[in-house]
């Protein structure tokens, strides 16, 4: 079985690398990070709405290309790379993935053209505090098509105009669409590592709130999109750790010690390789889990699950060891190390943390070797 790209998603990727090169150069993520009133770089998002990568797989029907989950993938890989600090994965790997999965025909023909064009940044809200999601943690209420309750941190949840909400209606968790800019919505940022990716609290008093999908099935909707988004993170990650290996390589082939390049010492020879391996691995799930996203095997969960564990391992590895490998000019700001290890972080956790994907592969194995 062949997992790799074809070529013309060859192509599409080293074009993807070309634009973000030309337009998105490690000085656009300062310039977010520098701004504290700037949340992401609307020029930019912008400019990637008119590519049209926003629409990737979005079908035709509704505005986007119908490219596919591959192409997709390949844009993911390079937004990764370049630490774009835009809302592109809340927008597009969660509430586009939730609307196509389970949206009525009116709330696909409303949302999803709006995405493709970038006129719509959308979020996900779903942690109310530390923990796990689950039925138990959630509190937030829908009666009478009225959400009440809150939800942080939300990334992107500050500049994001529709947010998909889980919340309990008649004691049931459901996925719910709100208007962010409609009444009952109030906003408050929150501080995170990485604040070149936007988080905020999301206060909802009797905010009006249509569902997405069937009564009660918030839960089991919510599963499918994260193992989606968790596959499309994946790449994001592996295009990431790849960086901060060539970034860590090209300094250690510079930097002279004791009249000697860096590179020629064997703990730096080891940390190099160290990192080369951790992304071989993270990149030869996250192929796997292409083929069963674009496929829609019945091995996605799996596959989402081993992607996540080892695109979010293999990142943060790299980003730290990039750090460790710039010796001590490495920690300053003046360098862009810690763009990357904040990243890695931000991704780390934005669709579940690491235990709990890692609990998630267990219970999947257990149920295939049952089967």
């Amino acid at each position: 079985m062949n997992f790799d790209f074809s070529d013309d998603q060859k192509f599409l990727k080293a074009e993807a690398r070309k634009f973000l090169e030309a337009n998105c150069p490690t000085a656009r993520v300062r310039g977010v990070l520098d701004d504290q009133g700037k949340a992401y770089d609307e020029a930019l998002w912008k400019a990637v709405a008119e590519q049209g990568w926003l629409g990737a797989a979005i079908p035709e029907e509704y505005g986007g290309l119908g490219l596919g989950y591959l192409e997709l993938c390949v844009i993911a890989e390079e937004l990764g790379r370049a630490v774009a600090p835009i809302p592109f994965a809340s927008t597009v790997y969660f509430v586009a993935e939730a609307v196509m999965l389970a949206g009525s025909e009116e709330q696909k023909s409303w949302l999803l053209p709006r995405i493709a064009k970038g006129e719509i940044i959308g979020c996900l809200a779903t942690s109310e505090g530390p923990g796990p999601i689950n039925a138990g943690s959630i509190k937030a209420t829908v009666e009478g098509g009225k959400l009440t309750g809150e939800k942080v941190p939300v990334t992107d949840g500050d500049v994001a105009r529709v947010a998909l909400v889980l919340a309990k209606e008649n004691g049931k968790v459901g996925l719910f669409s709100v208007d962010l800019e409609g009444e009952g919505v109030t906003r408050e940022a929150v501080g995170t590592l990485d604040p070149s990716r936007d988080a905020a609290k999301l206060v909802f008093k009797g905010a009006p709130a249509i569902r997405v999908g069937e009564a009660g099935q918030g839960m089991e909707l919510l599963e499918q999109v994260l193992d989606r988004a968790a596959i499309l993170l994946s790449f994001e990650q592996c295009g990431g750790a790849d960086r901060c290996l060539e970034l860590a390589k090209a300094y250690a082939m510079e930097r002279y010690a004791f009249g000697r390049v860096i590179a020629s010492y064997q703990a730096i020879k080891h940390k190099l390789a160290d990192i080369y391996v951790k992304n071989e691995l993270a990149r030869s799930n996250a192929y796997y889990g292409a083929w069963a996203l674009n496929t829609n095997a019945a091995e996605t969960p799996l596959a989402a699950s081993a992607a996540r564990i080892a695109a979010s391992e293999a990142f943060w590895f790299a980003s730290k060891e990039n750090i460790q490998t710039h010796g001590g000019i490495g920690f300053t700001w003046e360098m862009d190390c810690h763009l990357f290890y904040r990243r890695s972080r931000q991704l780390a956790l934005v669709a579940g943390a690491p235990r709990v994907w890692k609990e998630r592969l267990v219970s999947q194995l257990e149920r295939r070797n049952a089967a």
